[in-house]
């Protein structure tokens, strides 16, 4: 079936490249130094900090899912002493070399499609730039969601046709023509990846819709612009005297004040749902943070 040869194809990817031990523990110290202070982990905390509001509560546990290196139960654990976090991937062949490395706690492997645990296994579950690697990836937010107590983290490349009407409307006209004319300004409409999956870009209203078809409360989005990578960001630094980090920083100005006035829709966004309805104070701490609230109405025939 379609979905088990994407999926192997995803858990083959990593041995491919790197078949060896030694290749994956020369390749994972790029990730042993997530702590230092270069333009590549400066990008990863902008995404992080859809995170960060939730580890400032008290005790809780978490499941990281398309979490291939660590770095995600790691950023967590290390940021809050009162957070575990278990790291799961598809394939755990670098999760094994991260754990030999003292860089998570434990690990498994994982298809987000059928997740091992029992239901409420966690507090929380995150899934951060996988989610659109999944072949059916509502099935994967629903499982997320099943083995989740609090809620679920998703942080993934945002679909700029359903947040920017002017697109749409463009679109609209376009496709009244033809689908080819449609194509040939939409060029990334149907995107595929070499392993075989098509880019799901995902959008405030769609997880609006799934939180209320299945009567969950409360859904929180974080627009951000993390999207600056370049080769080399492992190792340059982030500081004011590198003309790399200086160039990036202005460029992300420019992204963020375009968002901030409405003109074009983030490059990501980070999205909360919540299984049960947070407290005021966590809802003030997520406004504090920079996420938009959205308090979903309870369903009246229920």
């Amino acid at each position: 079936m379609f979905q088990e040869d994407s999926y192997n194809k995803h858990s083959a990817w990593y041995n491919t490249h790197f078949p060896t031990e030694e290749l994956k523990k020369d390749y994972f110290q790029k990730f042993k130094g997530s702590d230092q202070n270069t333009i590549n982990n400066w990008l990863q905390k902008i995404l992080f900090s859809c995170v960060d509001p939730l580890l400032s509560a008290s005790v809780a546990s978490w499941l990281t899912v398309g979490d291939a290196y660590g770095l995600d139960a790691h950023y967590i654990c290390n940021n809050s002493s009162d957070h575990s976090a278990h790291a799961s991937d598809l394939n755990s062949d670098f999760l094994e070399v991260s754990q030999k490395e003292g860089f998570v706690n434990s690990y498994s492997a994982e298809n987000a499609e059928k997740l091992s645990f029992e239901n409420n296994s966690f507090d929380y579950v995150l899934c951060k730039e996988s989610y659109h690697h999944f072949p059916r990836p509502y099935m994967a937010v629903y499982e997320m969601l099943r083995v989740a107590k609090k809620g679920v983290v998703i942080i993934e490349p945002q679909d700029p046709i359903s947040k920017m009407p002017a697109l749409l409307f463009m679109k609209n006209i376009l496709s009244a023509i033809g689908d080819k004319t449609a194509g040939k300004i939409w060029k990334n409409r149907f995107s595929y990846e070499p392993v075989g999956n098509f880019v799901y870009k995902v959008s405030e209203r769609e997880f609006e819709k799934l939180a209320a078809g299945i009567n969950l409360p409360f859904v929180a989005f974080k627009k951000i612009n993390p999207n600056f990578y370049f080769k080399g960001a492992e190792t340059a630094p982030a500081k004011s005297s590198n003309p790399q980090f200086r160039k990036l920083k202005f460029r992300k100005s420019i992204f963020d004040t375009l968002v901030k006035l409405g003109l074009i829709c983030s490059q990501a966004l980070g999205t909360i749902i919540y299984k049960e309805m947070p407290s005021e104070e966590e809802i003030l701490q997520l406004e504090a943070a920079g996420f938009h609230t959205v308090k979903i109405p309870a369903n009246p025939y229920l």
